[in-house]
């Protein structure tokens, strides 16, 4: 039975950390669905489809990964999708502490469901979406933290 697990975010942007957890991910599951989820407590700083764009680019050629565009509870999306997993990085403990949360409740709304928690590698473990648009926002260099050109 093929392995598939769901990377869900808002991914705004898509950053070195994203891309490293989808590249480990790869090591433990035969496929990787990269969920862009709209969040309605965000509104979005970079377009979704730009940053879909960014993210197919990011692993053209691998047809283990896949990105898609949803708006509905994560746990039914995986039913959907056929994933048995959920694939969360986490940077400290203040992630932990609301990834915990959230996947207690994916667990409730879909017994079949498990989260794996991946740890951000240590050099990349700085960076978060929201540093990068308040960087890019007042005009700084963004390059180094993203698995793309802006």
């Amino acid at each position: 039975m093929k392995k598939t697990a769901i990377f869900p975010g808002s991914f705004d942007p898509f950053t070195k950390g994203h891309e490293d957890i989808v590249l480990r991910s790869l090591e433990l599951f035969d496929e990787v669905i990269v969920a862009m989820g709209h969040n309605s407590n965000k509104k979005r700083y970079f377009e979704v489809d730009f940053i879909i764009g960014k993210i197919n680019a990011a692993f053209e050629g691998d047809e283990r990964v896949k990105v898609i565009v949803y708006d509905e509870l994560t746990a039914i999306l995986a039913q959907k999708y056929n994933a048995r997993y959920l694939v969360r990085g986490l940077r400290n403990t203040t992630d932990f502490e609301y990834e915990n949360s959230i996947s207690q409740i994916n667990k409730y709304l879909n017994a079949g469901l498990e989260t794996v928690f991946l740890i951000t590698s240590p050099d990349l473990a700085p960076i978060s979406s929201s540093i990068i648009r308040e960087v890019h926002r007042y005009g700084g260099d963004v390059t180094p933290f993203l698995p793309y050109k802006l």
